[in-house]
């Protein structure tokens, strides 16, 4: 198994999802994350189909900073219930893993 892990995490909106963000890449639990305004996301919550505009942030980071990473994200989300869903890729350059992997040191 790879130890890049990809994480998908929605935001209300893009300060949000910047600020947070920022935070997890100084606290080096990832080594990247890219933000993706101007998504629109259909979803049920509390019995109703709900519509809202998000911000998508793409993280990465690695097996080992996963606890860490993900305490932190919920602790600083603004969200009662974040989407966070780890991916687990099946190839990374090694060039680029490298990197990934020496930038979070938890």
């Amino acid at each position: 198994m790879h130890p890049v892990l990809v994480v998908l995490c929605t935001f209300p909106d893009v300060e949000k999802a910047r600020e947070v963000g920022t935070a997890l890449i100084e606290a080096q639990l990832a080594a990247c994350v890219n933000l993706l305004p101007g998504i629109e996301s259909i979803y049920r919550w509390q019995g109703a189909v709900e519509r809202a505009g998000e911000v998508l942030a793409v993280f990465k980071t690695t097996a080992e900073a996963w606890s860490v990473f993900e305490v932190k994200l919920k602790e600083l989300h603004p969200y009662d219930v974040p989407e966070i869903v780890a991916l687990r890729p099946e190839q990374v350059a090694e060039s680029y893993a490298r990197w990934v992997i020496e930038e979070t040191r938890p």
